[in-house]
């Protein structure tokens, strides 16, 4: 356990090499106002905080860094999550009240928010279809060939797709469509329109199962949109010195272009909860050399997607924590 002194001391170091990406030294933190110690008190601070494993010297005549067990001590302890403006506050209002009736895309438009306000990079993977059932789909006609087809799930999220036809379909042949397709699906996973669905419907249609197939591949097709993941901010990480090191910068890439390894990264995490994983209590080996924070978005048993920042163990955790529970609360507010 730290005490007062070593913990201001150990909070002051993370926060300066959040800032600069420089070692820090005992003269840097006699500057700090709040620091109200001696240059030789905090340089006995130091060495202990480095004895103990919260702190490191990148060299022999170097200030120190911030160690994994120190960066995890402060994320845990010392870290404050009201780190965000009032400028920043009101752009994010304004983000998501623009799109709070949307269900379906404010993952993506809360990602987006989070990466444009901490300028890290930020992945997100929307509610899993397994997770949703269907409350109704619709089919409106829009011309003999052409098909206008309105899922509705039990989590509010509507998607919606055009069906062409290779041969003319009426009005009494989508009546019957939206008859059948509802008694069939209606309060069902919507996995289940992973089965070949034209076998088990066949039987009761009176027409050709041509017109069928193309119904059940669209469908299929604007439903996996959802479990698509998205990428904002990307660019932003080479911004960084860390991504200075050639080796960083293309395990960085590498890791975003496995979509695997990044859909394991946002189910990791507990629901509601904000996680955080710094370097090697990171699972996978790619991303030792990384920090990953998630936050799933849960209204009641609904799972509405999940959100993650990607970035270097020499992370604003403090901003990007902030933030994120700033979003989540607006995102539950919306809700309401």
């Amino acid at each position: 356990m730290l005490n007062d002194r070593k913990k201001h001391v150990l909070r002051a170091i993370v926060e300066e090499y959040v800032n600069t990406a420089e070692p820090v030294s005992s003269k840097a933190l006699v500057k700090k106002e709040h620091l109200k110690y001696s240059s030789a008190t905090i340089r006995n601070e130091m060495a202990d905080l480095e004895k103990i494993g919260y702190l490191e010297k990148t060299h022999t005549s170097s200030g120190r860094v911030p160690s994994e067990k120190g960066y995890r001590y402060y994320v845990d302890e010392l870290l404050k999550d009201d780190n965000i403006s009032v400028e920043e506050v009101k752009y994010i209002s304004e983000k998501l009240e623009s799109k709070i009736n949307e269900i379906e895309d404010l993952t993506k438009v809360a990602a987006r928010t989070i990466s444009e306000v901490t300028h890290y990079t930020a992945v997100s993977i929307g509610p899993k279809t397994k997770t949703q059932l269907i409350k109704e789909i619709k089919f409106v006609l829009i011309n003999p060939r052409l098909m206008l087809a309105i899922i509705i799930t039990n989590f509010e999220v509507m998607k919606e797709t055009v069906i062409k036809f290779d041969e003319d379909i009426n009005e009494k042949q989508v009546e019957t469509m939206n008859y059948m397709f509802n008694q069939k699906l209606k309060n069902q996973p919507l996995e289940t329109i992973d089965r070949p669905l034209e076998e088990y419907l066949y039987d009761e249609m009176s027409y050709s199962v041509k017109v069928i197939k193309p119904i059940v591949e669209q469908i299929k097709k604007v439903l996996r949109q959802d479990e698509q993941l998205y990428l904002k901010g990307a660019n932003n990480a080479f911004d960084l010195p860390e991504f200075n090191s050639l080796e960083v910068a293309k395990n960085f890439i590498n890791i975003l272009d496995k979509r695997e390894l990044v859909e394991d990264v946002l189910s990791s995490g507990l629901a509601e909860d904000i996680n955080v994983y710094i370097g090697e209590e990171n699972s996978q080996e790619e991303l030792k050399d990384f920090s990953v924070v998630t936050f799933r978005h849960k209204v009641g048993d609904k799972d509405m997607g999940t959100i993650g920042i990607i970035g270097p163990k020499r992370m604003d955790y403090s901003k990007v924590i902030s933030v994120m529970k700033y979003i989540s609360k607006k995102l539950n507010e919306g809700e309401k």
